[in-house]
């Protein structure tokens, strides 16, 4: 159970440093982080402490964005 609540929790994370300013982001973690570290455990929660950490320091990549050229 509490591996679906990490992967929930990095869904979470994902698309709030898609949808969100930086500052609000970041608040958003902190707020997930510190209800996670209640209902995961110890290496779970540290799980989800350094991935949120890459995002917030951007060394995560979210998404593959290719190039499109119209051909005409």
């Amino acid at each position: 159970m509490s591996i679906q609540i990490l992967h929930a929790c990095k869904e979470l994370i994902e698309d709030a440093k898609k949808s969100c300013a930086d500052l609000v982001f970041k608040e958003f973690c902190l707020d997930i982080l510190s209800k996670a570290c209640n209902i995961l455990n110890d290496m779970e929660f540290n799980q989800l402490v350094v991935f949120a950490s890459e995002l917030i320091e951007n060394k995560n990549i979210l998404e593959y964005q290719p190039k499109i050229t119209v051909k005409g």
